[in-house]
């Protein structure tokens, strides 16, 4: 039986595991334990997962400036995906964000990854026509 929930900090280790498997080689600004333990510091009841068995199965991450909220870090594992675990994940995420006074959601979706553009546009996303731009800071 699967439960879908909000993260523990015992979690940590099946939700590292999970994003290494579907980020195996990251940019050294994106490993999957600084940024769970970073959005633990700043955020930490943004983050929902799904358990099955005893193990993660997905997870979705969401941010909120105070105006627009985001979605980070949708992932199921192969053998759990075509089940509707993210499409339960974004709904919990939305729901935790609309209680915060979010009204506005954004999210990125990697160039290429048609599967989670569909996936978005069944869900209501529309692509917007913006400029996604980025600077990395410090080291």
């Amino acid at each position: 039986m699967m439960d879908i929930r909000s993260y523990k900090p015992e979690d940590r280790g099946g939700v590292i595991r999970l994003w290494q498997e579907d980020d195996p080689n990251p940019a050294p600004w994106n490993k999957a334990a600084d940024i769970l333990d970073n959005k633990q510091s700043y955020q930490p009841g943004l983050i929902f997962v799904v358990e099955d068995s005893g193990a993660i199965v997905g997870t979705v991450m969401a941010g909120y400036d105070g105006r627009r909220g985001w979605i980070y870090s949708v992932v199921v594992t192969p053998t759990h995906r075509r089940k509707g675990i993210a499409s339960k994940l974004l709904a919990l995420a939305e729901k935790e964000l609309v209680s915060l006074g979010c009204t506005k959601l954004n999210l990125q979706v990697r160039d290429g990854n048609e599967g989670a553009v569909k996936l978005y546009e069944s869900l209501g996303y529309c692509v917007e026509p913006r400029v996604s731009m980025g600077k990395r800071l410090g080291g």
